[in-house]
């Protein structure tokens, strides 16, 4: 299978990256292609351009027709970054506008929308300081796996095998509690893409 993998997270050193850089490993561990998409350290322009709102003075930009390319080959996406404010970072936040955009990843008529992504499996991982039971309890949880989960991925086709969320990630996290939660990525993507898939 081919795998795209889109990361979102301005430190290099972060939980965040590490986890990317795992599953990465872990793909191609199995046999998977995958390439990967860090944002940050790729300079992406989170900024949506009027050329990708079909003003044809501006064409659309080349970084987002080749970023389409990569969507459409692949079989698969996994989505990795912190929650902030209970939402993602801008720089997905603008990957997501720019790429998953209407005629690409989504049409939409009258109010009622049809993902053009259909077929393509997803794995959404998020990190959070707040624990789980406090974005639970208010609430905010909810929010979360009704825009991210359900009103963007699963809009668009995406087939959403599994949405893993690791908490209390705070600096100096605890060894055990990090190695705890790299095992539990790895069986995610040996249970959802084992060798040969």
């Amino acid at each position: 299978m081919k795998h795209l993998i889109v990361v979102s997270h301005p430190l290099s050193s972060s939980l965040t990256m590490s986890v990317a850089r795992l599953c990465a490993a872990e793909l191609e561990k199995l046999g998977h292609v995958q390439s990967t998409y860090d944002l940050y350290r790729m300079g992406f322009n989170p900024v949506l351009s009027a050329g990708e709102l079909g003003d044809a003075e501006h064409p659309m930009s080349f970084i987002v027709r080749r970023a389409q390319e990569e969507l459409r080959a692949a079989d698969a996406l996994t989505v990795i970054y912190p929650l902030w404010w209970l939402s993602m970072p801008a720089m997905m936040k603008g990957y997501i506008d720019r790429v998953l955009a209407r005629g690409f990843a989504y049409e939409a008529h009258k109010g009622v929308v049809r993902g053009l992504l259909c077929g393509k499996k997803c794995i959404l991982i998020t990190l959070s300081a707040a624990p789980l039971a406090v974005l639970e309890q208010s609430g905010g949880w909810n929010a979360v796996l009704a825009l991210q989960d359900g009103h963007i991925f699963r809009s668009a086709g995406f087939d959403l095998l599994e949405h893993l969320h690791f908490d209390n990630v705070e600096p100096h996290l605890a060894a055990e509690v990090s190695a705890r939660y790299m095992s539990r990525i790895q069986s995610c993507i040996r249970e959802h893409f084992p060798r040969g898939a």
